[in-house]
């Protein structure tokens, strides 16, 4: 092991602290973007990050950096981040564990006395979660460049709140231009998923992440009186969905292994249980790393989507609501990563990702590159959501050292 180490202890203690603001009564976090406990979360990690000598910007859609300076002030920064919202109910780790490894870097490198060449920047991207505004990876979105501040601040969560509200109401509307240069981003991470606990690997080397299109499906059918209209008579919008959910896992099966479809989020209106729908609408959730593959799925669940509705006597609308293409991650960020789980004599292996993360959107302007950890059975986004502080440490003790081959050390 080199001299330069991080503090696993130090690092623990934050995230069991960070888990006690918006804390449920599973164990999990509720920090929803832009609510009163994600400021209070933010609130925590601004007192940390400035009693470690760094200094705070935001933009102007929240996003937080605060900076570690290098000895080239006109280098571009190395950012190690991730965000600190979560799901309604979340897990301890998600999200806060690469914020908080972020954090652990720039404290180790106080602690010995280095001083990188390049600036290290933490960064806490706002709304990655999606699940109150129903947008995800939202800060990083705006901050790339693909989705304008102005559209951004107009979504609404379900009591008609707008991010442009919040961001006011809660002083995170900064004024940082978006999209600086950056030498190289990396994103610290619990997996999500099983591979790396089953192969008994101590670090994911992430290569890259698969494409995620998000849809809008709406049905259109006649609102009728249940116990009057004859069946036969319908334009009922449930007939079509039945219909379409089977040709939507009909499709799942016919692209398997890679594909993820997930239907959800169901409504319908009126809100009655004796009157047929006047229309329904629902979620699909639909992932495949291949960018080709995902524009011909597209297609296939428009095609269906239509079919079932129009042998039904119903009108349809689908509707792209979130779109991020299969992204790989910069190989020279890859290779750090690579070489520091190598230099910390870890288990690693290289993986793609099945989920999205800020590194995404960042990767379109900058070189970028993410590390997992395992994850016990897999799991995330739930209030059992777990790992060890041994796993969680060894994460950091990577990002340490491939957050120095970026950015350098002073001659």
């Amino acid at each position: 092991m080199t001299e330069v180490q991080t503090n696993p202890e130090r690092l623990w203690s934050r995230l069991m602290d960070m888990a006690e603001v918006g804390a449920t009564p599973a164990g999990g976090s509720n920090r929803q973007a832009l609510s009163d406990e994600d400021k209070a979360g933010r609130d925590l990690f601004v007192g940390w990050v400035e009693q470690a000598g760094c200094s705070i910007e935001l933009d102007g859609v929240g996003n937080m950096f605060a900076r570690r300076p290098g000895t080239d002030p006109g280098a571009p920064p190395v950012v190690l981040g991730s965000h600190l919202d979560t799901q309604p109910t979340g897990g301890r780790f998600d999200g806060v564990y690469g914020v908080l490894g972020g954090l652990e870097v720039v404290e180790s490198l106080n602690d010995h006395g280095v001083q990188t060449r390049a600036p290290v920047e933490v960064a806490v991207w706002t709304n990655e979660e999606g699940s109150r505004f129903p947008v995800s990876m939202m800060g990083s979105a705006v901050w790339a460049g693909v989705l304008p501040l102005d559209e951004v601040r107009a979504v609404t969560d379900r009591s008609g709140t707008t991010v442009g509200d919040e961001l006011d109401r809660l002083g995170l509307a900064g004024t940082v231009p978006f999209g600086k240069p950056l030498g190289a981003y990396l994103e610290l991470h619990i997996e999500q998923g099983p591979i790396l606990e089953a192969s008994g690997s101590s670090i994911g080397v992430v290569t890259g992440v698969q494409g995620i299109r998000w849809f809008r499906v709406t049905i259109e059918g006649f609102p009728a009186h249940a116990g009057t209209t004859p069946m036969d008579r319908r334009h009922d919008p449930a007939r079509s969905l039945a219909d379409a959910l089977d040709g939507i896992y009909d499709m799942a099966a016919a692209h398997a292994p890679q594909i993820r479809l997930t239907p959800a989020m169901f409504a319908s209106e009126p809100v009655s249980s004796n009157t047929v729908p006047a229309h329904i609408t629902f979620t699909i959730d639909m992932r495949h790393p291949d960018a080709g593959v995902l524009e011909r799925l597209d297609r296939s669940l428009r095609s269906l989507v239509a079919e079932a509705a129009e042998a039904h006597g119903c009108g349809h609308r689908v509707e792209v609501i979130n779109d991020c293409a299969p992204v790989v991650f910069d190989p020279r960020c890859v290779d750090a990563v690579e070489s520091a789980a190598q230099r910390c004599g870890l288990r690693y292996e290289r993986i793609g990702s099945g989920a999205g993360h800020d590194a995404c959107h960042v990767a379109l302007k900058a070189p970028a590159g993410m590390i997992f950890v395992p994850c016990e059975d897999g799991l995330s986004h739930n209030e059992a959501e777990s790992i060890e502080p041994d796993v969680a440490g060894r994460g950091a003790e990577v990002l340490l050292h491939a957050a120095l081959d970026l950015a350098g050390t002073a001659s």
